[in-house]
């Protein structure tokens, strides 16, 4: 799930939503100021409950930022690198770049999230009370009781052990210390993932059609969703066992074309492009001295596609290209199986190798899919003598 509207950094951790929050911010607001507030407190102006309903919206989607800006900062704190966070229809999601290097740190970013749910759920409590002490009910009060409530029904829902949810990560961190196997203790929250969510997606389909309740149908649009997230994180375990002892410079493309910084957009989609079959490329300054540059960025042919024909002699890479900072870079001799939570299909999510300041590589889910097929193959029909025993080996 990839921003969709960047709102920048906040603790250092770049943060964007995607354009799925307008519609649960809309239904959020319309349900509190046409719903929910004049039916427990009529008699007051629209415009109020329109306001109160807006404010309550916008509060609630700084709970839900304040929940995965927990998890980031605790990530960090433990050595672990913070992609981004993204805001979207069904809650928020952080972005890892590495995995947790032990099950108490794995623990603890895990547990963070909804803690502070929880901790925010009794802060709005004690405020309503305090406002309806001093003034009684009214819809603010109503606001803020419900900005109490669902924080702490996030907090529990999310505390459920059932992965993609940070009860699923908890779950994860249990199996690993009690088994000692990371990988096997991913596979089994995946699994109790895809169980929760399919009992979810059958409570919720029966609750529609039995009662004709349409939150069912929300309920099951979650299951669903959960299915879907836990079954990606099984395979993706399974891909991790395969790869696993698998160096990046075993599975990456090879010497990979550049482009220099200060080429013009007209000379890459006329040169560049007719001797390369890829559509991502590195971006290096150029040296005075005519070595290996430095990578800056990355470009894609999309990207240098979308420069209007006119503007191409005159706009370089280095104006269109995506920044290091936004780009995934890893070592030739780091673990294939840890690079992979970092991968997206895209040609703009590839991931750059860089040894010792210079390009040496590229890596796509196509090399990765490769390198898969050929570690099954030979799983399948081992050389003689077992697998993996050749030379050297």
């Amino acid at each position: 799930m990839r921003a969709t509207f960047p709102l920048g950094r906040i603790l250092g951790v770049r943060v964007g939503v995607h354009w799925s929050v307008v519609l649960i911010f809309a239904l959020i607001a319309f349900g509190l100021a046409a719903g929910r507030l004049p039916q427990t407190h009529p008699g007051h102006a629209w415009p109020l409950y329109t306001l109160i309903g807006l404010v309550t919206a916008v509060i609630f989607f700084a709970s839900l930022l304040a929940h995965e800006l927990a998890h980031a900062v605790v990530a960090r704190r433990n050595g672990v690198a913070v992609d981004d966070i993204v805001l979207w229809l069904l809650g928020g999601a952080t972005r890892i770049r590495t995995e947790a290097p032990n099950p108490g740190a794995d623990l603890r970013i895990a547990g963070v999230g909804p803690l502070v749910s929880l901790i925010l759920g009794g802060v709005f409590a004690l405020l309503a009370w305090l406002l309806y002490a001093v003034s009684g009910s009214g819809p603010v009060v109503e606001g803020v009781v419900w900005l109490a409530a669902i924080n702490i029904l996030l907090a529990v829902f999310n505390a459920i052990p059932a992965a993609p949810l940070d009860g699923g990560r908890l779950l994860r961190a249990f199996l690993w210390r009690r088994g000692g196997d990371r990988l096997r203790a991913t596979e089994g929250a995946a699994r109790a993932g895809q169980v929760f969510g399919w009992l979810l997606v059958a409570f919720g389909l029966a609750s529609f059609l039995f009662t004709t309740y349409f939150g069912g149908l929300w309920l099951a649009l979650i299951g669903w969703f959960l299915v879907m997230a836990a079954s990606a994180e099984g395979r993706q375990a399974r891909l991790r066992e395969v790869l696993a002892g698998v160096p990046v410079r075993q599975t990456m493309s090879r010497e990979p074309v550049t482009v220099p910084a200060g080429m013009r957009v007209s000379e890459f989609l006329s040169d560049v492009l007719m001797r390369s079959r890829h559509s991502a490329f590195p971006v290096v300054e150029v040296v005075p001295e005519g070595g290996p540059g430095r990578p800056v960025g990355l470009v894609t042919l999309e990207q240098a596609g979308q420069v209007p024909a006119q503007d191409r002699e005159s706009t370089t890479m280095a104006e269109i290209m995506q920044s290091m900072e936004d780009t995934q870079v890893v070592g030739p001799d780091e673990p294939i199986s840890d690079v992979l939570p970092r991968m997206e299909n895209g040609a703009a999510r590839r991931i750059v190798v860089v040894d010792d300041g210079v390009v040496v590589g590229i890596l796509s889910p196509s090399d990765v899919s490769r390198m898969v097929r050929m570690l099954t193959s030979q799983q399948r029909h081992p050389a003689p003598g077992g697998w993996g025993q050749g030379p050297g080996g």
